[in-house]
């Protein structure tokens, strides 16, 4: 897509820093880091939603980010990685080319998710939404 930044990125006319790149995948730093080493993996052709991206694609995307979390680990001494794809503006994603995002995660970093957990009804309600994912599957 040509208005896209991620697409831009990858056809160089943005600059970015690369980390590592292959023919199917793109590893760069993120310009706005939740924790600074926050590093973005996305294919170098242009797919977007989770959903229509292929298999293959999906698959190179996140053993890539396994890697970039092994070498955010021993480069940094983090003590975890949080790993993370958000899919659609609902999910939190900002850039509609498919992406994820490896965050290196340090005891001292002052971050904190906003994770509010919530409770179901009862167990009948839970597995009402269970069988419904299970017809769709």
């Amino acid at each position: 897509m040509s208005d896209c930044i991620f697409c831009k990125i990858i056809r160089k006319e943005i600059p970015a820093t690369v980390v590592f790149e292959d023919d199917d995948v793109l590893v760069f730093m993120d310009i706005g880091p939740i924790v600074k080493g926050h590093a973005l993996v996305t294919p170098k052709k242009h797919y977007d939603p989770i959903t229509e991206t292929p298999d293959a694609i999906v698959a190179k995307l996140h053993l890539t980010a396994k890697r970039v979390a092994a070498a955010q680990m021993n480069a940094f001494g983090a003590d975890g990685v949080n790993i993370m794809q958000n899919n659609g503006a609902a999910a939190g994603q900002e850039v509609e080319h498919i992406h994820v995002h490896v965050i290196p995660r340090f005891s001292t970093d002052g971050h904190h998710w906003n994770w509010n957990a919530k409770k179901y009804d009862d167990f009948s309600e839970m597995n009402k939404l269970a069988e419904d994912l299970r017809k769709h599957l």
